[in-house]
């Protein structure tokens, strides 16, 4: 009775619609994607009858065994576009980085509430970058900056929730803001040290899309036309339209990536806010079963969890619909790769074992 239905309902739900939009959008890996989803449900039932409290306690194992993973992905990963993120198994690419965002909200769960009295001390905020650094420059190497922004904000949230004073960041802010300003400006202009070519000529085609409208900005330009080509209800899943941007092979690797274009081209407006709701409602969920966790390491896990969903979303739809540069991060639950759903229901089977423990522990 005291397991959280209505958050297995939602996120069975869009992984159910994210499966219809990946046959439509590339048939040949649909049913991998049943195969992740039948995985992910038995890895987040699993996970959600372990005892949270009890993992917590291998927290340093979890942080071995996420940085062993990222150095056997740099030296014996696979390279594809020239980035090393997948290990070769055979039946599947296994995808380290993914299951980091998972990793790391753990080990930082436990980290966090070891530290609840002094987390306000420079020592404990330096040994928790210090500790937390090594991960980022591995994803960095990758290379795959999408992933790093993401888990940088993710462990931004955990810090905050597990009570960073506001003094510390509002001085954070005042550094950081004109940090980014400066930084943006330097890596637009010719010869610029921080960023690869093609990093910087994503920024650049975003904010030239005209100018790059046949390379780099190709795939965002297309996407904002398939989104808005669906209009209000769209154009049928596994339509033979001649007019789609889809069908047209406008989107290269639809399925991953830009899924929501192929969401609001085939399902229109309606469709898009379905997408968007079930996140929305996803997150809110994870949120309220973290305020009432038994512990503070069990709401970090809840907030955690709940960041990086939504910051995947924001990001991902964001770069979809133009709002943000071309950057590779799957939509949750949505976009095709077995690595990112299990991983993304692990996290859910995390949050439901949290969900479980205070009834357990009166």
């Amino acid at each position: 009775k005291d397991y959280k239905f209505n958050l297995i309902i939602s996120v069975v739900a869009l992984t159910i619609l994210g499966i219809l939009v990946i046959g439509s959008a590339q048939k040949s890996v649909q049913n991998k994607q049943i195969i992740g989803l039948v995985l992910g449900l038995i890895v987040m039932v699993i996970v959600s009858l372990i005892d949270y409290v009890w993992v917590l306690n291998l927290y340093w194992m979890i942080y071995a065994i996420n940085i062993v993973m990222l150095v056997i992905t740099l030296i014996f990963g696979t390279e594809v576009n020239g980035a090393k993120r997948w290990i070769n198994l055979y039946f599947t690419n296994f995808q380290p980085s993914e299951l980091t965002k998972i990793l790391m909200v753990l080990f930082f769960a436990k980290f966090l509430m070891n530290h609840e009295e002094d987390l306000n001390s420079f020592r404990t905020i330096i040994t928790a970058v210090l500790l937390f650094a090594p991960t980022a420059l591995l994803i960095v190497m990758q290379p795959d900056l999408s992933t790093t922004i993401s888990i940088v904000l993710v462990f931004c949230v955990m810090m905050y929730i597990a009570g960073l004073s506001y003094k510390f960041i509002g001085t954070m802010l005042a550094i950081l803001i004109p940090t980014a300003v400066i930084f943006i400006s330097i890596a637009v202009q010719p010869n610029q040290p921080f960023l690869k070519d093609y990093q910087q000529e994503r920024i650049l085609a975003w904010l030239e899309p005209e100018k790059y409208a046949s390379d780099q900005a190709f795939q965002q330009n297309n996407s904002m036309m398939a989104i808005g080509s669906g209009q209000l209800t769209g154009k049928g899943l596994n339509n033979n339209t001649t007019t789609s941007v889809k069908n047209g092979n406008y989107i290269p690797e639809p399925q991953t990536d830009f899924i929501f274009a192929i969401v609001g081209e085939e399902l229109g407006f309606v469709g898009c806010c379905i997408v968007i709701g079930l996140l929305l409602l996803i997150v809110i969920q994870c949120i309220l079963i973290g305020i009432k966790a038994q512990d503070m390491a069990g709401r970090i896990i809840c907030c955690g969890i709940a960041a990086q969903i939504a910051v995947q979303s924001f990001v991902n739809i964001s770069v979809a619909t133009g709002i943000f540069p071309n950057t590779g991060i799957p939509l949750p639950f949505v976009s095709y790769g077995l690595t990112s759903l299990v991983s993304m229901f692990m996290g859910i089977g995390f949050v439901l074992n949290v969900g479980l423990q205070p009834k357990k522990y009166q």
